[in-house]
Parts: C-alpha cells; structure tokens; sequence
C-alpha cells in the first residue's frame, strides 16, 4: 500500500528516486496522512497541500545541516512523516506520541518550535545572523503561508531580512489563497527559470560592473536599465513589494510539481542575498473533501475517510455557537455593535453574524495587536466593538489591552475562547 513511504527512513532516502518515484511518493504521503488524521484528527488541508515543497526541500537541501523552518507548524505532516517518524505519525497528538507542531524535544529536524502564526522568519534570521558569527556555512529556510504572512511579525522579520542581506537565506511563501492566469502565470515561469540560472546572475552582475566603469554616461545606463528591468517585472510579478524590501524574488510556481521545485530550489542554492520564492498550492490537496471544504477541514477531528463526515457528532450546543446567535440577536437591534476576529472568523462563531452583517464584521487577519487597537478607535468613535479571539493568541495584544483600551476606560468587550 505504501510501497515508496516504507523506504523512506531519513531525507537522505529521497536523493536516490527518479521524478516518476517522487510523484508516487507525494500520493502515498497524502494517502497515508488521511488515513492517520481520520483517526487522531488534526491539520489536514494545510499539509495536504505542502507536500511536494516538502519532498523538494528535502531533496535539495541537506537538513538538519540545513536548518527549514515551518511557520505555525499546520503544514508540517509529510515532514514529521519522511525525517524517521512514520510509524511515530500513528500516534500523533494523542497521549505519549509526537506533537502535532514542530519540536524542538523531538527531532533534530525540527529547528525551532512553533504554534502560533507568523514567527519564523523573524526565527530564521536569527538562526542565519548566529551562523555568520559562528563562521558556519549552510542555508536557512523559512517556509510561511500566505495567511501567516499576514501578521506583523512576518513584516518586521522581512523587513531586517532585506536590510542585512544575508546569503543561503530563503523564505518558500506557500500560497494556497490566489490563483494566476495562464498567460501571467506562464510569462513569471519563464522569467524565473531564466533569472535563476547561474550564468544569467553571472552575466547581470558583469554588465553592472561594466556599465558603472563607462565615463560620463554609465551612471544614466545602470538607471535606464533598472527602469527597464522593474517595468517588465512590475507587468508580470504580482509582488514586486519583496524586491523593494531587499529580497531577490522569483516565482509564482506551481507548489505541486514537484520536478519544478527541485529544479528551482537548487538554483536558487546560487543566487546571492535574501530570497523569497512564491509557491502556489491548493489546500487539501488530493483529498476530495478537503478540496471543496478546505476551512472545515483545516483543523478536524476524527472523520470517516469515505464520506468526510465527521466520526463523532457534537451534543448541545457550544459556547460559540451560543455567542453568534446572541451577536445576531444584539445586532440586529443596535446598529452600532460590530464584530471584530483575528482570523479565526469561523472560530468564534461568528461565520452567519458575518453573512448577516458583512459590513459590521473585520477580520483583521492574524494581527492581534492590530485589533485590540483598532477595536478602541471604533469605541472611541461611538461604536460597540466585541472583539472575538482565541485567549492563547490575545497573549499578544496585552500591551494594547492596557495601553490603549484599559487606561483610556474605552468600551471594548473581549470575547475569549
């Protein structure tokens, strides 16, 4: 049943299968992670779509020397399952088996623990800033979503990223949210396999160097041809925002063609600075079920793999549910309440408070902190803000509770769950 998977002890036992074999194998990883989610549940559309990144990574860079990090850990399945924890797998977060989050406690591959959304780039380049001083020589990887990427953090990690410009440092976006054109889509291909060959950064940089060396009028070229160049990439790279950070950027590439990463990701081993390379995934993927339903099936408990229905039917009804029906109920005598959720829309139970009131719902996205604060400007302003979020994730907004809703006295009603 899974003929491949059973070889695979270490990453070291990917270097050896052919392209056919690797295809194969990304299958078996998405078969193997239903069967075992369907019991223990847990993150399943996330990983279901990181799969053949994960394969790549591995087969090109040589963890745990190299060191890759997966932000909030949702998408790190098929990277427990080939690092010699298959069998380990069956059990996870159950009782005595292995978390469901990256651990440090737990295998030498898992450089830096997470759970909470946004923290690893920002982990990444303090791991690259130690290598440097250290004088080590291997590459950092930072794999984040698109929805993590959302956070703060995220930015301010980029941001410093961009200013020390180290080198074997990569952030993988993992993007299961947009979708590209085939005419775009096909043109960012081509411009990326061009600009990541070595004799084209070769040939960049000797051009550079010649022009800046002719008198008179070099300085005028080099300008002219930077023009040139962002004009053309502004026309076909939808995030032309990294390269004005610091960050050499390539893609968008299709997140499930796994030849394709291999072939990127090794070329990008040669290209000097920072880089961010944009993958686009579809979450759930190879799972019917979680295709169509992707958010109910981003964290679930255990299910039944032939219908996707859910094993266990909850009794009574839940205090979430209880606090949506009561929003619905205030919002529709009182104009001024609104809703406010950090991403976790569905969470809180105010998905049909959001569907009754789309104008009176923000979901700021992970940014705690950006909506406590943001929630005291609407009191400020003569709204009735109630601001939903799970309590281990307020954590980071304590500073704005006190600051900016506390001591100003601002009516802001926290719901925690």
């Amino acid at each position: 049943m899974y003929e491949l998977l059973q070889r695979i002890d270490s990453p070291a036992d990917l270097k050896g299968l052919t392209g056919e074999e690797l295809e194969r194998l990304c299958a078996e990883i998405r078969q193997y992670i239903v069967e075992i989610i369907s019991s223990t549940g847990g993150h399943l559309a996330s990983s279901l779509g990181c799969v053949e990144i994960t394969l790549a990574l591995h087969y090109v860079f040589d963890a745990p020397k190299d060191k890759i990090l997966w932000d909030v850990g949702h998408q790190s399945y098929a990277h427990k399952i080939i690092t010699g924890r298959r069998e380990e797998f069956k059990d996870i977060r159950t009782k005595n088996g292995i978390s469901g989050f990256p651990s440090i406690r737990e295998s030498e591959y898992d450089t830096f623990g997470v759970g909470h959304a946004s923290t690893s780039i920002s982990a990444a380049l303090g791991i690259a800033a130690a290598r440097d001083l250290r004088g080590e020589d291997h590459f950092v990887v930072s794999v984040v979503g698109d929805g993590a990427l959302s956070g703060g953090l995220s930015f301010e990690g980029i941001n410093q990223a961009g200013h020390l410009k180290k080198n074997r440092f990569i952030i993988v976006l993992n993007d299961n949210e947009m979708s590209i054109s085939k005419n775009v889509g096909a043109l960012s291909k081509y411009l990326t396999k061009i600009t990541t060959q070595t004799l084209y950064l070769q040939l960049e940089a000797d051009v550079w160097e010649l022009l800046g060396k002719i008198p008179s009028v070099g300085g005028k070229a080099k300008t002219l041809a930077r023009r040139i160049k962002e004009s053309i990439k502004n026309l076909v790279v939808p995030n032309i925002l990294f390269e004005e950070l610091g960050f050499r950027y390539f893609g968008p590439l299709d997140g499930h063609d796994v030849a394709e990463l291999i072939d990127t990701f090794s070329q990008l081993k040669q290209v000097p600075g920072p880089v961010l390379v944009h993958v686009v995934t579809r979450k759930g993927k190879g799972y019917s079920f979680a295709e169509k339903d992707s958010e109910r099936f981003h964290g679930v408990g255990s299910f039944y793999k032939t219908t996707g229905n859910n094993r266990t039917s909850s009794k009574g009804t839940s205090y979430s549910k209880v606090f949506g029906d009561k929003m619905i109920e205030l919002a529709e005598r009182d104009g001024s309440l609104i809703a406010v959720t950090a991403a976790m829309k569905e969470g809180t139970g105010l998905t049909e408070f959001g569907k009754r009131f789309p104008d009176r719902i923000f979901d700021v996205g992970i940014a705690e902190q950006h909506a406590v604060t943001f929630s005291a400007g609407l009191a400020r302003a003569g709204m009735k803000p109630f601001v939903a979020i799970y309590s281990t994730f307020l954590q980071r907004g304590f500073d704005q509770i006190i600051h900016d809703v506390a001591l100003q006295k601002l009516p802001v009603r926290f719901i925690l769950d």
